[in-house]
């Protein structure tokens, strides 16, 4: 009978230590994936709605012509459009190759006083290509061109 009721108690810890660890192992996953989930967010969702100054996040658009400025280094500042409405950009680092005005572009940062501070700038991959978000998003502003067949 002792034995009986050490066995039940012994399966009973080994339970509550399991529930404990899966409790304790969710919480840690996520914790550590809060910095690496980036919501997408077009130009005008951005000035509809700013975003807190400490929420990182993805924007994404066309690169408004004529707002492309090399500063000292590598310092760059422009603005990213989806037809409805701009947002300046700055960043500091090294574009990429493919990166110019009136292409597509996704940046991930910060919005702080008024100025999208990106960390990181992806560019389209080739003549055609355009990230799903930006499609989506210059649709709803009536703005998108498909490529052209054979170009």
């Amino acid at each position: 009978m002792a034995l009986a009721r050490l066995k039940k108690r012994r399966r009973i810890q080994v339970v509550a230590l399991a529930a404990v660890a899966l409790v304790v192992s969710t919480a840690l996953i996520g914790y550590a994936m809060r910095d690496g989930i980036n919501f997408f967010r077009s130009p005008s969702e951005v000035m509809a709605e700013p975003p807190r100054a400490d929420e990182v996040f993805r924007i994404g658009g066309l690169v408004e012509e004529g707002t492309l400025v090399r500063g000292q280094g590598e310092r760059v500042s422009f603005a990213v459009t989806d037809g409805g409405a701009s947002v300046p950009v700055v960043f500091t680092g090294v574009l990429p190759d493919l990166f110019e005005e009136n292409q597509g572009m996704v940046g991930t940062g910060r919005y702080v006083d008024g100025t999208f501070e990106a960390t990181e700038i992806l560019a389209k991959h080739d003549e055609t290509y355009m990230p799903k978000e930006v499609v989506d998003a210059l649709k709803e502003q009536g703005v998108y061109q498909a490529p052209e067949a054979g170009s």
